[in-house]
């Protein structure tokens, strides 16, 4: 029996050893596909000759990856567009998959988007590529038991905040806290001078800032609320400047439709403006935030600011998680959770009355002393989350390479 007899030339291994590293990434949106740059950029420095393949955007692209296809064909939102885009989706998922086999990546990296990462980590995990899952969903609100099923789907978890590891040990599963890529990006000591200055705002009137969501069905359930709130405070502050960035072109849209049809249009028009994007300087330069419980709140709070959270769903859907338990926590918004404790006002579903959201940002701008006092604890969260999270999360990958090459 000759030599060549004995070799395996085709194998994985093999076939592995014969050329660079190859990781495959998948991104569904704006934030995903910021975060896969970065993890790219690190990965980079650790494997120059590394082949980085899968889907993603901009950023993306100019970090290195071979896009196959772009973000934006996973960015859907809202069941009914869901549906509308379910048969594209599964053809695209299952002809993506069928490339990631074929190519045999070192490792594939689904980032956030789980409702179609997961399946393709699963299906990947069965054939023998190890698998990671980048940003981990909220399972420390609701419904811990996912934790398991994600387990089964990704080898390691790289989660963005503290308290998320401990909910997948107690199901066996591998998890990373790797801190928070905004907390990386965002000054320890903000400048709200020159915040104010660059929007143009006044440096001696107070600035009240309004977020009531990304999403057309937020803007919808919380605008009128929101308008009807800021009005209140008006009256009782008439030197206020009211300011409102939105997200997008859509979500603009849908807030001057709130506000076309809202009896406290005329007046806060003379105060009120809106701008499309800059939400992060105008939480900055603004006395108090008043927004949709969500990310917006972790940004609200790395820019050192007092808020008011606030947040309603369907009456249907409120009922359906309440009564099934699906909620294990008390406080939703991101500052309470990471501090603990309430830090900051909490109005959710019934409590989400323009009436008690007015009274929450009056007592805001009526106390000093009491936003200075948040301060140092925002500071010190602050310095929790900021843990150079791309560095982290590569070296997380590189030790499921170095698992595998082993």
């Amino acid at each position: 029996m000759n030599s060549r007899t004995n070799a395996i030339p085709d194998s994985p291994l093999a076939a592995r050893a014969s050329r660079p590293l190859r990781f495959a990434l998948v991104a569904g949106e704006a934030s995903g596909d910021l975060l896969g740059a970065g993890l790219i950029g690190q990965l980079r420095a650790l494997y120059p000759d590394a082949q980085f393949a899968g889907v993603g955007g901009d950023a993306m692209r100019a970090a290195g990856l071979a896009a196959w296809h772009d973000a934006s064909e996973l960015a859907v939102m809202g069941l009914s567009e869901v549906l509308r885009h379910l048969p594209r989706l599964l053809r695209l998922r299952r002809g993506l998959r069928e490339r990631l086999l074929a190519w045999q990546p070192d490792v594939f990296i689904g980032i956030d988007a789980p409702d179609f990462n997961l399946g393709v980590e699963q299906w990947l995990k069965q054939r023998g590529i190890r698998t990671v899952h980048y940003v981990s969903p909220s399972v420390w609100a609701w419904r811990e038991k996912r934790a398991a099923k994600i387990g089964r789907s990704a080898d390691c978890v790289l989660c963005l905040f503290p308290m998320e590891p401990a909910i997948y040990a107690r199901h066996g599963v591998q998890a990373r806290f790797v801190g928070h890529p905004l907390a990386d990006e965002m000054p320890l000591e903000p400048d709200r001078a020159a915040a104010r200055a660059a929007l143009g705002l006044s440096p001696t009137r107070p600035v009240l800032a309004l977020l009531p969501g990304s999403r057309v069905g937020e803007i919808e359930r919380l605008g009128h609320d929101f308008l009807a709130a800021a009005a209140r405070v008006l009256r009782a502050e008439p030197n206020l400047q009211i300011v409102v960035p939105m997200a997008n072109a859509q979500a603009h849209a849908a807030f001057k439709r709130v506000f076309a049809r809202h009896p406290d249009a005329p007046a806060l028009s003379a105060v009120l403006q809106e701008i499309v994007g800059h939400a992060r300087p105008l939480m900055i330069a603004s006395d108090v935030v008043l927004l949709a419980s969500g990310t917006a709140t972790l940004e609200a709070m790395l820019a050192k600011r007092p808020m008011v959270v606030a947040y309603k769903v369907s009456p249907t859907t409120y009922r359906l998680v309440k009564g099934l338990g699906m909620l294990k926590v008390d406080s939703y918004a991101l500052p309470n959770v990471l501090a603990g404790e309430r830090v900051v006002p909490e109005l959710m579903q019934h409590d989400c009355t323009p009436e008690k959201l007015a009274d929450a940002t009056l007592a805001w701008l009526r106390d000093p002393g009491a936003a200075a006092a948040l301060l140092p604890r925002f500071r010190e969260l602050h310095l929790q989350l900021r843990r150079d999270a791309s560095a982290q999360a590569a070296q997380a990958v590189a030790e499921l390479v170095s698992l595998r090459d082993g």
